[in-house]
Order: C-alpha cells, then structure tokens, then sequence
C-alpha cells in the first residue's frame, strides 16, 4: 500500500510546472553540505545555501522537500525561486535531505510528533540552531515552507516550535497530525484521502498536545492548495485552515478574500495584509502539482524574506525619548483595531496605516488597555508593559511603513469583562485617527 502511494506521489511530482531543473541559479553561491550539526536521530543531511551578500541579520529559511526529492532538486527545481530569492534579499536557506528509502519526511510516528522527540523535527531543528549560531540570524525572522511531505513537515514544525518559527508557508500539505500513524507506517490513506475531519479545536488542540504546556504565540500561517489534488485531497486545505485559526484564537469566517489572479481565490483570517494572521490560497483546476509560477513570490512576501532591515530584533535597553505633552496636530496614521473575546480571553488585531507624507523608518505605538486586561503574548511587536498604558515597538521585519501603507500586530489578552478596544494611540508620539 505504501508503495503504491508513493508511486501516486512521485508521478505526480514532475511538481514543478513543467520540469525540474537540477542546476542552481548562475551564482558563486552554491549548496553546501554540513555535518556534524547536532542531535540528528533519523540520519538526515543537511545542505545550505548563504549567498555571497549575506544581510549582517539575516533571515532564515527552512525549505523541506517533497517524496523522493532532495535538496539539490528543491533547490534547483520547485524551490528554486526561494533561491534566487536569497540571493537578492540576503537570507540564508537550511535543506534538510531524507536518507531513507522513499525519501519523505517522517510526519507520523509518535517521535515525529512530540517537540524533541526524536523524530526527524529533531534533526531539523539541530540544523536551525546551528546555522543561528554561525550566521547571526535574526531570531525574529526564522521562517519555514515546503512541498507536499516538505508541506506536512512544514506544518508539524510550525506546530511543534511555535516559539522558534515566526511564519510558515506549506503548498499541498495536511493538518499537523493528520497523518499519525500507530504501526510504523509513514503513510496514513485516511488522511491522504481528505477523511479525517475534525473540528477547529480538536486540531488545534492535536497540535497544542505536540509542545504540552505552551501559552505563546503561534507563527503566521500560509496554506496553498490545488481543488482537483487527489494525492493530498483538497479537504485537507479546509481542515488546515480550521487547526491554524484555532491555534491563533481566530473564527472560521475570513477577514477578506479576493483573487490575486483569475484561478485563485485567498481568504485571510487575523490581519489582512500581505502578512496576515492566516491565508489560505486556493487554486481552480490543480492538482498535487504546487508550487506554480509566481506563487513563491507570494510565499516570500508573506513569510517577511523580501528585505534586508538589520534593526535589532530586540527592543534597545534605554527607552526612546518622552514624547513631547501636547502632540502635534493633524494625525500622520489612522489606527484600526479589531477585538475577537470569548469568556476570559481574547486577541486583538491592530492595523497601523502611514497617512503622512514621509515613510517611518521605526515606530512605537502607544495605547491604553480597559481595566481588567493584560496582554499574555503578542506577535508582529513586542509589548511594554502588559497592561495600562502600553507601548509596541516594532521587531526587526516591519519597522518601515511606507506612505500610504500599512502594517498589521496583534496580541492576546485576559481580560474581567472589559472586551473593548484600546483608546488613545499614538505613533512615535503623534495621536493617530481611529477608523469606525
């Protein structure tokens, strides 16, 4: 049986919108391989690839490959623009290579799905700590995606290191879990098939048992999935988007949705930008044949690897100047705050837009909480302190807001009954309007 669906796998793998080059992008840069990297129980390989114009904070991205690839083929074929990518932004790439037979990525054994459980997470993440440790990477900006068996890895990763990854981006996958298996087995014809159907919180919780006792944040998450997939069935998008807006606290109705092009249909759940909380794509008329042309370059925007900023990723030790008393007049940012509450808790979308006439280049937002809330964990800012009058400032990815654009944070908050939402922001000291 296994046999016989990677054969379904593997054909329909020529993936890659046509062929799959081998060669790298014409560059002095190339894959490197790396050994000796850590804690590596299943016999993975680790391959690199750092361009010759690393940032001084570089971004890092986790690219896993499909059934019966390798790094080379990810690199040079379906995963190539994240490549060239590299290149231009400065970001270093970790391709982690499956040695065993069928060459897919173990997401189903109990040790696959248990934060450092020896799985191959394991080794993964050794390889992530390594390179963070030569490469002085931006621990804000550890990003992951992948490719069929590299897009169920993708999501268990995500699932299992929530405090290490800040956002994912999985083309063809399953639900983190879905595919557990009791008897060995790397293949789960349930799952494959689109029939196991559970509800938000049960895979929110299936994914919250792989990290027992984490309250933080989960990474942003991007889902891409063709509606005529029959390796990897179609329903399988829709039961990923239930377990990912779970995990951020986030109904089932998007926030948006448009067409970015004719055959695709996005919806956005949380934020609505180009890095929103949770984006599902959609994609008329395809098959397990993700990624297709122009869609990494969604994948880059989102993850935040299309830039090269080197402001700290932590806040500076001294505290910016005292905002003068009386703010000068004639709001330069319009403020849009949306409050999603259950019975103690709730989590809070804020939407910063530049309506001056001059970019910023570093912000901090000032606003007062309703009495009886206290922020428990925030993303897309770091918050100080957590409660009263509170102060974001911006992490190293999105400290520039251009003229008339817009940045999106959020956090998550206990709260006694007051479930309105802040009042009286500020932005680097100037009040700023509140959209109705």
């Amino acid at each position: 049986m296994f046999r016989a669906k990677l054969i379904a796998v593997v054909s329909a793998l020529a993936l890659v919108a046509g062929s799959l080059w081998l060669a790298l992008p014409a560059a002095a840069a190339s894959l490197t391989q790396v050994t000796g990297f850590g804690a590596n129980p299943t016999n993975l390989r680790m391959f690199t690839y750092v361009p010759d114009r690393l940032a001084a904070r570089p971004a890092l991205l986790v690219l896993v490959h499909y059934c019966t690839g390798t790094a080379a083929a990810v690199a040079g074929g379906n995963g190539r623009d994240y490549i060239t990518a590299a290149d231009r932004y400065g970001y270093v790439v970790v391709l982690p290579e499956a040695t065993r037979t069928e060459k897919c990525f173990d997401v189903s054994s109990p040790q696959a799905l248990r934060r450092d459980g020896g799985g191959d997470s394991t080794g993964i993440m050794s390889m992530v700590a390594w390179a963070r440790a030569r490469y002085n990477v931006d621990p804000a900006r550890i990003v992951v995606s992948g490719f069929s068996s590299g897009a169920m890895m993708t999501n268990v990763l995500a699932a299992q290191y929530p405090d290490v990854f800040s956002a994912a981006s999985a083309f063809s996958g399953v639900p983190a879990g879905c595919f557990a298996t009791t008897n060995g087995s790397l293949w789960n014809s349930t799952c494959s098939g689109g029939n196991l159907i559970k509800t938000a919180q049960q895979w929110g919780d299936q994914a919250r048992a792989m990290y027992p006792g984490y309250t933080g944040r989960y990474p942003r998450m991007q889902l891409w999935h063709g509606d005529t997939d029959t390796t990897l069935a179609y329903r399988n998008f829709g039961e990923e988007i239930k377990q990912w807006t779970n995990l951020h606290g986030l109904g089932q109705t998007p926030a948006t949705t448009d067409r970015p092009q004719t055959s695709w249909t996005r919806t956005r759940y949380g934020t609505t930008g180009t890095r929103a909380t949770v984006e599902g794509v959609s994609i008329a008329g395809v098959g397990h044949n993700l990624p297709m042309s122009g869609q990494i370059a969604y994948a880059i925007a989102f993850l935040g690897l299309d830039g090269t900023t080197t402001t700290p990723s932590t806040p500076p030790s001294s505290p910016p100047p005292v905002p003068p008393s009386s703010p000068p007049t004639g709001a330069d940012c319009r403020v849009t705050a949306s409050v999603s509450a259950w019975a103690t808790g709730l989590t809070e979308t804020i939407t910063i837009a530049n309506t001056g006439t001059t970019a910023v280049d570093g912000w901090s937002l000032g606003f007062t909480l309703p009495a009886g809330q206290a922020i428990t964990s925030g993303w897309s800012a770091t918050y100080a302190p957590t409660s009263g009058t509170v102060t974001a400032r911006n992490v190293s990815y999105n400290a520039a807001i251009a003229v008339n654009g817009s940045i999106s944070i959020g956090f998550q908050a206990g709260h006694t009954g007051d479930t309105t939402a802040p009042t009286g922001f500020t932005l680097n000291g100037r009040a700023c309007t509140v959209a109705s």
